[in-house]
């Protein structure tokens, strides 16, 4: 594998985590017991946590994406073997 192909695939991956993680945490006015004030929407989030959350989704992926490039560097998963490829056209 490349290291464009590498940077590619774990941008893709840090990507799917982070809307995976996003939710987490998330509390609006109501459920923390906060007063909404005049002109905020009701559900939007007290505190985001933005930081934990970009740190917890590079860990995660970087455990994903270690676990991808191992498979697919042993040759026990091959891109071939994914349906997504396997199926394409050849040109």
């Amino acid at each position: 594998m490349s290291w464009i192909s590498a940077v590619a695939i774990y941008f893709i991956i840090w990507w799917l985590t982070l809307f995976v993680v996003l939710p987490f945490g998330i509390r609006n006015a109501h459920e923390s017991g906060e007063a909404v004030e005049a002109g905020n929407e009701p559900g939007a989030p007290v505190k985001h946590g933005l930081k934990w959350k970009v740190l917890v989704t590079t860990i995660v992926a970087t455990v994903v994406f270690v676990l991808v490039y191992v498979l697919l560097a042993s040759h026990i998963l091959e891109a071939l073997d994914l349906p997504v490829v396997r199926d394409m056209p050849r040109i």
